[in-house]
């Protein structure tokens, strides 16, 4: 659909999804994510939240001056409104947008919207072009399905808990919000699918789409879940080692330096063998092979881990670089802004806000040759885009919408 007027540091002149527009009715993480990933390439995406509570994702992690940070990149691209999705005329004002939308993004628990009249199928009455994705914890079907679901529980169910950790420890769940960054990529994928089947239809159908919170960290977890499905083997924990490949750890240096390395493919692991000193190994029927290498993994550790332990970092280094092997440091948060490589690619980008100033996130990550992705605005406040899309969109009277918000309705 095509884009109506905005402001025009938001403008996205030839980002490619620039007649794309979403409706992010979605709280949290997940689904708003999904949101998040296709306004960086120019969807005009306009994010819904309550008008007293907003959307629970301003309040998650660290804040500034009361002001979550998060938010600002999760919702950077976007335009805020407020809308109460539990009053008659707020369902109504949802289903003008939905009109006029390409894309809903939604996680309310399986049957919410549908009490409230604005499920898929009375959307897809005003808009059968309308694509909905529907992120929920245990998807739309099931015994699961009506249960409340967050990230820390999919990354428990799914099998990603029991395989992380230290080797003997308990499960280890991530330190950060993984099952929801997973899923939100899943999720954008699935609704360009839609649009492209959509596209494609003579008869420009939509559809819904339901995933889950756990079911994309299966496809990550999958070379264990074909190990026990073919061989029966339960997958135990090892820490920073790989249950698939050798070498494959994290080492620390002379000076204190956390290493991680990696010898997944045979001529880099007969790199590894030379920039330690020890190119004979690749013929050494103990470590000539994978298979080899993963039966005397502890030995193999004990060498490289050796010899790396005697030397600083920057030895290291060049030694490896010299011989074609892969390795790098365990960066800490601060030194992620001082790789000159990250620089130079512009992997973080700096972005005005009138809130905190001057933001640095992470920059748009796939890099288009002709049609690149720009972060052009970060995460706006509660309610600031209400004129220019109640009145510039769907052409509700100034008299009108204060009629409404005096109601909460807005």
């Amino acid at each position: 659909m095509k884009r109506p007027n905005k402001d025009t540091a938001m403008e996205p002149n030839t980002l490619p999804l620039r007649d794309i527009t979403v409706i992010d009715a979605a709280t949290m993480l997940a689904a708003p994510w999904s949101a998040a990933f296709l306004a960086d390439y120019g969807a005009n995406v306009i994010k819904v939240e309550h008008p007293e509570k907003g959307d629970t994702g301003r309040a998650y992690g660290k804040q500034k001056n009361g002001v979550g940070l998060l938010w600002k990149s999760m919702a950077r691209n976007k335009r805020c409104i407020t809308l109460n999705l539990g009053k008659p005329e707020g369902q109504e004002i949802f289903k003008k947008l939905a009109a006029k939308a390409d894309v809903v993004i939604e996680n309310y628990r399986p049957g919410t919207l549908e009490k409230w009249n604005i499920g898929y199928e009375q959307l897809a009455a005003v808009n059968p072009s309308l694509v909905m994705l529907r992120t929920t914890g245990f998807g739309q079907t099931g015994p699961y399905a009506s249960r409340g679901g967050f990230g820390t529980v999919a990354e428990a169910m799914s099998g990603f808990a029991s395989i992380n950790g230290a080797k003997g420890g308990p499960p280890t769940l991530p330190g950060l919000a993984l099952a929801d960054g997973v899923c939100g990529i899943f999720g954008a994928l699935s609704v360009m699918i839609a649009l492209h089947e959509r596209n494609n239809n003579p008869e420009r159908r939509g559809q819904s789409i339901d995933i889950s919170l756990y079911e994309p960290l299966m496809r990550l977890v999958e070379p264990h879940i074909l190990s026990f499905d073919q061989l029966g083997l339960i997958a135990e924990r090892v820490g920073n080692a790989s249950v698939s490949v050798a070498p494959r750890n994290a080492y620390v240096t002379k000076d204190g330096t956390w290493v991680a390395l990696s010898g997944a493919a045979q001529p880099i692991a007969a790199n590894v063998f030379k920039a330690v000193g020890r190119p004979e190994l690749i013929e050494d029927e103990r470590f000539c092979n994978n298979a080899a290498r993963m039966k005397n993994v502890e030995e193999l550790d004990a060498i490289i881990g050796g010899w790396i332990r005697e030397r600083d970092w920057q030895e290291v280094q060049r030694v490896f670089s010299e011989c074609g092997a892969v390795i790098g440091p365990m960066y800490t948060m601060d030194q992620l802004f001082e790789d000159n490589h990250y620089k130079i690619r512009e992997s973080f980008v700096s972005v005005e806000d009138e809130e905190l100033g001057s933001v640095r996130m992470p920059n748009v990550v796939a890099k288009f040759s002709r049609t690149p992705g720009k972060v052009m605005t970060a995460g706006a406040p509660k309610g600031k885009h209400n004129e220019e899309v109640y009145s510039g969109m769907l052409g509700i009277p100034p008299a009108e919408l204060a009629r409404l918000h005096d109601k909460g309705v807005v």
